[in-house]
């Protein structure tokens, strides 16, 4: 290994670590878990759980080397260039996961409802899968087999959410001037607000989802439209949930003074992160609830 200070041309190599395994098995568990509680299998809770027990532990553990890498000075300029990079490729990826749900929530409703209901370029289906099919978004499928529901609504709850979000960005931009001011007190305040505001976007949408289930009947299996709002409303959801909680730790750091305009990078990360959270939203906002 290594041991780089800025200035030097050495390039820091950590140690061999455990953490991308266990990485690696919490995603296993949760993805396992969360298969085997749509499917009504009793175990699934508690692998689910056990899943995210295991990531918050990696989380833990893997960020700690880091922070105390970076405490000891170990990380020069090219190390800074890499960790940029890798937060880049990071999020372009979320932007292409993010990108196939999207696609496929175009698809259902601009092809494969025009083609089901008779027209298009595999009309003929019409007649051989069901004949009968009405194609008119939102759908719960073939004679409602996917249950009667009622379809969210763009206003009230989230639009709140828009507005609470877009609040965040403002709030975390805040932050990220008076880090660059060398003001730890309007860090440490724009922080405090951009994760307050995060953890109430999402009780919100806990509270919608409750809403959604026992008064609209709109569930994982309400047809395509169930499964589509569910899956990128839920998956932002955790996008959030983990954005507010790594927001916390950069709030801990700056309580301690780890960062100066000339070295910050663990926020910067972390605030690219949230504004494309925010984006994302925006997307939804428009395409799931609104359209």
């Amino acid at each position: 290994m290594t041991g780089s200070v800025h200035g030097q041309k050495d390039y820091f190599i950590p140690e061999p670590s455990p953490w991308p395994l266990t990485a690696m098995l919490a995603i296993l568990m949760m993805l396992g878990g969360t298969a085997l509680t749509i499917n009504g299998v009793g175990a699934g809770g508690w692998l689910l759980t056990a899943g995210l027990l295991l990531l918050a532990f990696m989380f833990y553990g893997w960020f700690g080397d880091v922070i105390r890498e970076s405490m000891a000075d170990r990380y020069n300029a090219q190390v800074d260039r890499s960790f940029r990079q890798g937060m880049f490729w990071f999020i372009a990826s979320e932007v292409f996961f993010f990108l196939s749900f999207f696609g496929a929530l175009w698809y259902i409703r601009n092809v494969a409802m025009l083609w089901l209901g008779g027209g298009g370029y595999l009309a003929e289906t019409h007649n051989l899968l069901w004949s009968q099919f009405d194609a008119v978004w939102p759908s719960a499928g073939p004679e409602q087999l996917g249950g009667e529901f009622k379809p969210m609504g763009a206003w009230g709850i989230p639009a709140i959410n828009t507005l609470i979000l877009l609040t965040s960005g403002a709030t975390l931009t805040w932050a990220h001037w008076g880090l660059k001011e060398h003001n730890n007190t309007t860090l440490v305040r724009g922080l405090a607000l951009t994760i307050i505001l995060g953890f109430l976007f999402v009780a919100l949408q806990a509270f919608e989802y409750y809403h959604a289930y026992h008064e609209l009947n709109l569930t994982l299996g309400s047809g395509a439209y169930g499964s589509t709002f569910y899956m990128l409303t839920g998956f932002h959801g955790f996008h959030v949930t983990m954005g507010a909680v790594m927001l916390s730790v950069i709030l801990v750091r700056a309580i301690k003074g780890h960062f100066s305009p000339h070295n910050h990078f663990a926020f910067e990360a972390v605030a690219w992160y949230w504004h494309f959270v925010d984006v994302v939203w925006l997307g939804l906002f428009i395409f799931v609830y609104w359209l």
